[in-house]
């Protein structure tokens, strides 16, 4: 093959195709028409003899020879990044004209978002920031689009094309008022967690008054009374205190919303689910961006603090 033939755009396109799944989506990543990319489409069916993705009621799927060539183009071009951009770098604090949009959890709002902001605000005072709410339905292709630079949150499952980092991990608690009637001077045990009234936090919009805690519960037979459910964190403690409701919550943002009124307590260990993740995702754009790459090492510096914090 006479690689002084080959368009490098077609690779660009290749996996701009490969990890959105979508001839206008990867339009959108790649700042091209869609019959453009359609026409790439076609070069490279030709240039590589094979269909090399498929369409699908899910999207265009990728050919078997597709998902082999993937890893080596995908190198490929991330050293030609590098390339162009080594000795460039980034300068923060002469940045201006940016908009980061970080997609955010309730939890990442109050826990880690107030590092970025801080440090954005330090580092980085010409470049805005747009915290949006981390909608689970459209996150993936907000990523893949480019109208959110990269998510933070916990439980979140992105798919196999999106980079995905472990910042940290959570755990669980209760937290109640402290004159709570049945909880004073009592362990809270099993029984007792069930028979108490609970709020919860949905973030969902479909009416669901089931958390995580409640499969655990399910599996044992069990079912708690879900007494009152809001949309936002925040609104937990505050339902709490001076009430005879308990719930349920990661402990970080308990130890930064709950006020001196409330005591935290472990879960009965019978329904504790351990310790879950606390995650960066962003699209693979990210490493030949440097501003996102920047960005990146925010967040992570940021995690750093929310466990150092204890």
């Amino acid at each position: 093959m006479n690689l002084s033939a080959i368009d490098l755009n077609l690779l660009v396109a290749f996996e701009a195709l490969y990890d959105t799944r979508n001839v206008t989506l990867a339009g959108q990543r790649i700042n091209r028409a869609q019959p453009s990319v359609s026409s790439a489409l076609g070069r490279l069916r030709l240039l590589f003899q094979d269909e090399l993705f498929l369409r699908t009621a899910d999207g265009m799927q990728p050919t078997p020879k597709a998902a082999a060539l993937m890893p080596a183009v995908s190198a490929a071009l991330e050293q030609i990044r590098q390339a162009l951009t080594q000795g460039t770098g980034f300068d923060p604090k002469a940045a201006t004209g940016r908009r980061y949009t970080v997609a955010a959890s309730d939890y990442a709002d109050v826990v880690i978002v107030p590092h970025i902001v801080a440090a954005l605000r330090r580092d980085a005072p010409g470049i805005d920031l747009r915290v949006a709410r981390l909608d689970r339905a459209d996150l993936y292709a907000q990523l893949d689009n480019g109208s959110v630079d990269l998510a933070i949150g916990g439980h979140l499952t992105p798919p196999k094309r999106m980079l995905q980092e472990r910042l940290y991990q959570e755990h669980f608690v209760c937290i109640a008022d402290k004159r709570h009637p049945g909880l004073r001077g009592r362990k809270l045990d099993l029984a007792r967690y069930v028979a108490l009234p609970h709020a919860l936090f949905t973030p969902s919009d479909d009416g669901s008054s089931r958390g995580v805690v409640d499969t655990a519960l399910a599996r044992l037979g069990h079912r708690r009374r879900v007494a009152c459910t809001f949309a936002h964190i925040v609104a937990l403690p505050h339902a709490v205190q001076g009430t005879d409701l308990i719930a349920t919550l990661a402990r970080r943002a308990a130890s930064r919303l709950a006020g001196t009124g409330l005591t935290q307590r472990p879960l009965p260990p019978e329904v504790d689910p351990g310790p879950f993740d606390i995650d960066m995702v962003c699209s693979r754009r990210a490493p030949g961006d440097a501003a996102l790459t920047w960005l990146q090492e925010v967040v992570r510096h940021a995690a750093r603090q929310v466990q150092a914090q204890g």
